[in-house]
């Protein structure tokens, strides 16, 4: 077998994106669509869900910039393809349906917590290891660490490797 007509070892770009074109359509447990009804009443229906791309996730992201809280519901607003829903209707969804179709779609989009192994491999990172450290030594939370520009995490990680570390109240940012 000539190199020529031998398989390639390696993926094409169009192997690679294939997985973000894909619909998936999944069932909702009528306990979750109809939470606190009797079990057995209401059936359990379906929608078509897409995975999130890198370039869906940037724009969720600037636009929740300042409201953390829209975060959840931009992802399933753009996920959702199968019923296509505005944002004021995705608000007006119940909690624990948003909670389940977030999964969902971190599923579908290779975002799924497996057990906790993606968390501790962030946090096993030289990123994640410096918020830990930072989070430890000035008492911040997470959220006060993450708000941190890149050269405010440089210059607080000098000073405690430096030994002249403050007390911890001048705040994260």
């Amino acid at each position: 077998m000539s190199a020529l007509t031998a398989p390639s070892p390696f993926l094409s770009a169009q192997d690679l994106l294939a997985g973000a074109l894909l619909v998936h359509e999944v069932e909702i447990p009528a306990a979750v669509l109809h939470p606190g009804q009797p079990e057995g009443e209401g059936a359990a229906r379906r929608v078509r869900l897409r995975p999130l791309k890198v370039a869906t996730l940037a724009l969720i992201s600037r636009a929740a910039q300042d409201d953390a809280s829209l975060v959840p519901l931009l992802m399933v607003k753009e996920s959702l393809a199968e019923p296509v829903l505005s944002f004021e209707q995705v608000r007006q969804l119940h909690a624990g349906l948003v909670q389940w179709l977030l999964a969902e779609i971190n599923r579908i989009s290779g975002l799924a917590d497996d057990g906790g192994s993606a968390a501790r491999a962030a946090a096993a990172s030289p990123i994640g290891e410096a918020h830990v450290l930072l989070a430890r030594h000035y008492g911040w939370t997470p959220q006060q660490v993450a708000e941190l520009s890149p050269g405010q995490v440089a210059v607080y990680l000098a000073a405690l490797r430096e030994g002249g570390a403050g007390t911890g109240t001048e705040g994260a940012a």
